[in-house]
């Protein structure tokens, strides 16, 4: 069975939220990650994760960076970690 991850971006479509989507989706592809990439502009939504500043980037379920954009190697770390 294949694990398949999803992966949110909680944003306003900011130049800073598509850059995480970007940044994130090369880094999953990278490792060869099998995901779901859901955006989420619903400021709602934001608040269901705790998230009081964007972007953010959850992976299942876990916010695991809020209000930055992280290096190459930090996405890196964070998306093998989970």
């Amino acid at each position: 069975m294949i694990d398949m991850h999803k992966i949110q971006i909680l944003g306003t479509g900011c130049a800073k939220c598509d850059s995480l989507t970007k940044a994130t989706v090369a880094v999953a592809d990278e490792l060869g990650m099998q995901y779901e990439l859901e955006k989420v502009t619903d400021l709602m939504r934001f608040v269901d994760f705790g998230v009081m500043v964007t972007p953010a980037l959850v992976v299942d379920g876990k916010v695991v960076v809020a209000g930055k954009v992280p290096s190459h190697e930090q996405l890196r770390e964070m998306l093998a970690a989970n």
